[in-house]
């Protein structure tokens, strides 16, 4: 690499060792028992591991406008003192910590702060069941000063920066669109009223703070919302910012209401830049980019380009907190690298759980899940290489014992080496080359294209057995499914059978939604048939939505509220059911099995009659609702306890 990303940069009075940002994530450990000795230990982990600027999740200025019973707060003095531990932990292992200031606006649930969300306009938002009430002068002069005496009291518990959220569609970013503010006095109508909430809020802000406390703005570059801000308003508006005294603008992409995919795996990496690049031409203070740069190589070729000053990379120090470390280190190959699946980090926090991470659940974890040596290493033998026996092995051969991982494929990923192929999830081959060079590096013994029989010599030399030999797929009972021209989804991906130009997939969950978005990327028209109503199901709320709107877009047919199957027909092409009260079949070329999964672990049985140790663990123990992040999480358990 070159210099630019480790380059320092001085903003005022603090200077950062690199020009790398952990952007603002709410991980909701605060909530939890014991939550902010785990939060302390997050950061104090990304701190020592060269990150130049840790932003928190965003601190409630109001009891209003907080995310929730689990968010940071900072409109109470109490604030200072609960705060002074983490800003101490974090410069103890020589880091910088910034506190966001945020407030939700109409994104405020009722139901977790039990007040009534307020917004400039009373328009409640599509992803909220609560409506806003409209502020009145009074509030928007009160929610300015708890902005301006938020940021005093970080300064004060030892923060060495704040950050204004104001993108991402919260409340200082409804008063900026003509979407969400429709006023008519001096808060609303032009742009310059529609902005001025912003810059009244930096301007309070710096006299709370005096002139060498440093300000970073979260501007929201483009919003993604029909009729928004235009560019040339969100250039003037980064231009006025500079004025009124903010020193870095962090831009910010999309709203959380958006029917835009703006982080997910589907969005191509750099897929923004052009965004801060374009501000950065209008004004003179430092400009950060974000949004899927996932790579620090990436990360410096934005810098080298000169598109911005700054990158923000937030996940990516949830998969590997020591992202930084290792690209100083020339380690790139060692890095776990985030594969924007949102599965345990955004999914999480919209379900009202701690964020964590499918690639690394040890985030979040950092005080429970610690890496202790084995008091006595022991030879494990490791059944099947799919995400949970990657995981147990790995683990279990860093606390020192000596594995040997079986597979009978000829790779490694178990059902990731289907995840890859699908569109927009190339990311997991990532996920793949991590755990190949992890368990290359600490000597684990991989056996491929081996099929254990119940008298292997390998259980003999074993003193402890995983089995992580996944699912088999279902069968549904369906008249005439053992037909020989009936595919499974297996054969499918493993490039087994050839199918036709029109295909039928009956199922519906995330594994029948992948292989349509596969098939179809082959020109191949695809019905999908279930029981259920909805499609996708188990794929979580932060990216389900994407997928429903790719197979609209991909003219993928979907027929659910099936009562009945009636019978696939002796030709094995046609799929007769029951729907809306009247007979009706479906013909097409190929007719493919992704109905659901079962437990594999026939194999365990048998070691367990025969008195051997063993432990199950992912599909083999729970094919229902198993993913990669269930099975991950097992591997890593086990890998720890054994």
């Amino acid at each position: 690499m070159s210099s630019a990303l480790f380059q320092p940069i001085t903003i005022q009075s603090m200077t950062l060792r690199n020009r790398v940002l952990m952007g603002s994530m709410h991980v909701g450990l605060e909530g939890t028992e014991n939550g902010d000795e785990k939060l302390i230990e997050f950061y104090k982990l990304r701190a020592k591991n060269e990150v130049g600027l840790i932003v928190t999740g965003g601190a409630a200025v109001t009891a209003e406008g907080s995310g929730g019973n689990d968010f940071m707060t900072i409109y109470n003095d109490e604030d200072v003192n609960r705060w002074k531990p983490l800003t101490s932990g974090v410069h103890q292992e020589g880091g910088k910590i910034a506190l966001q200031l945020f407030h939700a606006g109409r994104y405020a649930y009722k139901a977790l702060t039990g007040k009534d969300p307020v917004a400039p306009s009373a328009i409640q938002s599509p992803i909220n069941p609560d409506q806003p009430r409209e502020m009145t002068e009074e509030d928007i002069e009160r929610t300015i000063q708890a902005f301006a005496h938020g940021a005093r009291r970080a300064k004060e518990a030892g923060f060495d920066a704040v950050e204004i959220m104001g993108s991402e569609g919260y409340l200082i970013n409804q008063f900026v669109s003509p979407v969400t503010n429709k006023r008519t006095d001096d808060w609303g109508g032009s742009f310059e009223n529609r902005i001025k909430f912003s810059i009244r809020i930096v301007e309070e802000v710096r006299k709370q703070i005096g002139n060498d406390f440093p300000i970073i703005f979260r501007m929201s570059g483009l919003d993604l919302i029909e009729n928004s801000t235009t560019e040339a308003e969100t250039i003037e508006w980064a231009k006025i910012l500079e004025e009124a005294g903010a020193d870095v603008l962090n831009i910010g992409i999309g709203w959380h209401e958006s029917r835009v995919p703006t982080i997910s795996m589907k969005v191509p990496r750099l897929h923004f830049v052009q965004i801060p690049a374009t501000i950065k031409k209008h004004v003179s203070i430092p400009v950060v980019a974000s949004n899927r740069i996932n790579d620090p190589r990436d990360a410096e070729k934005v810098l080298d380009k000169g598109d911005a000053d700054l990158i923000s990379m937030a996940r990516p120090f949830l998969a590997d907190p020591e992202i930084l470390t290792k690209a100083k280190d020339n380690r790139f190959e060692e890095i776990n690298t985030c594969i924007a699946c949102n599965q345990a980090c955004l999914d999480h926090v919209f379900e009202g759980l701690p964020a964590s991470c499918l690639v690394n659940p040890e985030a979040g974890r950092e005080t429970e899940l610690k890496l202790i040596p084995a008091a006595k290493p022991k030879n494990v033998l490791v059944i099947g290489a799919g995400p949970a026996g990657l995981e147990a092995s790995r683990v279990a051969a860093e606390r020192g014992h000596q594995v040997t991982l079986v597979d009978g494929k000829g790779e490694i990923g178990g059902q990731l080496n289907y995840s890859k192929r699908i569109p927009g999830k190339q990311e997991f081959y990532e996920t793949l080359r991590y755990y190949k060079v992890q368990l290359e590096r600490l000597g684990v013994q991989i056996l491929l294209n081996h099929t254990m029989q119940e008298s292997d010599p390998l259980f003999e030399k074993a003193d402890e057995i995983i089995m992580a030999t996944g699912i088999t797929p279902r069968i549904p009972e369906i008249p005439g499914v053992e037909n020989k021209a009936i595919v499974s989804y297996r054969d499918v991906f493993d490039g087994k059978v050839e199918v036709g130009s029109n295909v039928i997939i009956i199922g519906g969950g995330g594994i029948a939604c992948d292989l349509a978005l596969f098939l179809k990327e082959r020109n191949v028209d695809v019905t999908l048939l279930q029981r259920s109503k909805s499609f996708a199901k188990g794929i979580g709320k932060t990216t389900r939505w994407a997928t429903l709107m790719e197979l609209r877009q991909q003219k993928v047919q979907m027929i659910g509220r099936i009562e009945s199957y009636k019978e696939i027909t002796d030709d094995g092409k046609t799929v007769v059911f029951q729907h809306d009260g009247k007979e009706q079949r479906v013909t097409g070329d190929t007719v493919i099995l992704a109905a659901g999964q079962l437990v594999n672990n026939d194999l365990a049985s048998h070691l367990e009659g025969e008195g051997k140790s063993v432990t199950v663990i992912g599909g083999a123990k729970h094919a229902m609702g198993l993913d990669a992040k269930k099975a991950i999480y097992d591997g890593t358990i086990v890998g720890r306890t054994i």
